[in-house]
């Protein structure tokens, strides 16, 4: 008989999410490091360079991979022999391992959940409560799995019910390019199949926290059903062409997971969730000796690669930029920002929207300027800001052309590929989208010199900000002539990959 003690697993919970937001998995950052040095995209060799350079930052300074600090999920299984020393359930003591972790004075994370999500949606101020899923088991241990899913690849989950004799690989291969590049690739893609519905979210969910360990698979072969799956989906997803950040190349998925469950004579439950750049988990056992004791990885152990522009990166002064200007810019040319720009993500854009709907006067002078979609995290020590990576850009696809008519905006920064809509409206109004490299958060805070909040200050890390930036890394992704490298660049891999594959 096991005596857990309420204190030991709170502070384990705690622990381990403070953990997982400034480590990497190790099998996550060697894997990346082979697919940097086998990349041949020069775009995505870049983009990959800035999340390992991000990471051990990350490591040194124990500040967020991502500013996204992610929803927490815990997977607990409970030994049938373990004994409780505690006056709380399992849930509240979850949640108060939770808000301690992401209260750490020291490490403070972002609060991104919001109760009453269909209606006034307010945020909780301390990321609960946390998503549980709790099974009792033979035993007399407690067995614990942490993650921290962010939003940009949790919005990406897709489920289907395909008949029997559906081609489940075809499914696949159909919908991981209807993703888009806001789940920030390469990443890792977790697959449930069988059960039901909600079972077969469940085993998509839980495949992400198994060690990357395709390399081995394809080094001694499948030995059933489900391991031949993964090696000829990650195959035939990296074949896509689809690359890091989706700017096109050789790596789009590190690994793919595959677990199932049976289910009805009737049925085929297909459950697809990508895990992105900002992979964080950790996985634990309490034995009743008191709090978990994660062993970090070695500073040493992480690969000697360093980032640095490109020679003919263009140096762009923001406080001096002309719509003239822009015009000149090109898909895929990179950029070095310095100067002052804007922020405002989903709830600052609806107050915008809602302003200009009534004719009354935004709060915001956005008249040749740039808005940077972006939520960051609080700053500690002698920070101006905390990591303050880019949030996907498609979400605000519906808000460009309003803000673009009515505002004179130049351009926007976020990460990911933007819509038809989007584009036609940048096009129409010769703007530019810039993007930022998704899970490169501490990197890219690195080049905020200043920031202040302008507007919607109760909106917290959704307010507008006014960012005074110096050298920030972006690429043009959208010019002002409609031209997408999030569509040029997968097109052009994927055909170099099939002559690769011929040759």
């Amino acid at each position: 008989m096991t005596l857990s003690r309420q204190a030991d697993f709170i502070q384990s919970i705690a622990d381990a999410f403070q953990f997982i937001s400034y480590y990497h998995p190790q099998d996550y950052i060697q894997s990346l490091a082979q697919a940097y040095a086998r990349e041949r995209s020069p775009a995505a060799k870049d983009a990959m360079a800035q999340i390992l350079v991000n990471s051990r930052l990350c490591a040194e300074g124990h500040r967020p991979i991502c500013q996204d600090t992610g929803i927490a999920t815990v997977f607990l299984q409970v030994g049938m022999n373990v004994r409780w020393a505690a006056d709380m359930s399992l849930q509240a003591m979850v949640d108060e391992g939770v808000r301690r972790a992401y209260n750490h004075p020291d490490n403070r994370l972002r609060a991104s959940v919001l109760r009453d999500p269909a209606g006034t949606r307010q945020n909780t101020r301390d990321n609960t409560p946390a998503v549980l899923h709790t099974e009792i088991v033979p035993g007399d241990t407690l067995e614990v799995w942490v993650a921290a899913k962010g939003g940009g690849s949790e919005n990406k989950a897709k489920f289907v019910n395909l008949n029997p004799s559906d081609s489940l690989v075809d499914w696949v291969l159909n919908t991981v390019p209807s993703l888009g590049a806001g789940w920030c690739p390469p990443g890792i893609l977790g697959i449930g199949i069988g059960g039901t519905a909600e079972k077969a979210m469940l085993l998509a969910k839980k495949s992400l926290m198994y060690p990357i360990d395709i390399q081995e698979l394809q080094a001694r072969g499948a030995s059933n059903r489900c391991e031949e799956l993964r090696l000829e989906l990650f195959s035939k997803v990296n074949a896509l062409g689809i690359g890091a950040q989706g700017l096109g190349g050789l790596t789009t998925v590190l690994d793919v997971k595959v677990l199932d469950y049976p289910t009805h004579a009737a049925s085929l439950p297909v459950a697809l969730i990508p895990n992105c750049a900002a992979t964080r988990h950790a996985h634990f056992i309490l034995d009743g000796h008191g709090a978990v004791q994660l062993s970090p990885p070695r500073l040493e152990d992480y690969p000697a690669i360093t980032w640095a522009p490109d020679a003919n990166t263009r140096r762009v002064h923001l406080d001096q930029i002309t719509a003239e200007d822009i015009r000149h810019w090109r898909a895929g040319e990179r950029l070095l920002l310095s100067g002052k720009l804007l922020t405002g993500r989903d709830a600052a854009h609806q107050r915008l929207i809602d302003l200009l709907k009534r004719n009354e006067p935004l709060p915001v002078d956005f008249k040749n300027r740039f808005i940077y979609y972006v939520g960051p995290v609080d700053a500690v020590r002698d920070e101006v800001v905390g990591p303050a990576g880019p949030t996907t850009a498609t979400r605000m696809d519906k808000f460009t052309e309003t803000l673009l008519a009515h505002t004179s905006l130049l351009g926007m920064i976020g990460k990911a590929e933007r819509g038809p809509a989007a584009i036609d409206a940048i096009a129409r109004h010769q703007a530019v989208y810039l993007m930022a490299v998704g899970g490169a958060a501490y990197l890219v805070s690195k080049a905020i010199r200043a920031a202040k909040v302008l507007a919607f200050a109760d909106l917290g890390m959704e307010a507008i900000h006014e960012f005074t930036v110096e050298d920030m890394p972006v690429t043009v992704a959208v010019d002002s002539q409609g031209h997408s490298v999030h569509q040029s660049g997968p097109q052009e891999w994927k055909i170099k990959l099939e002559q690769l594959h011929l040759n």
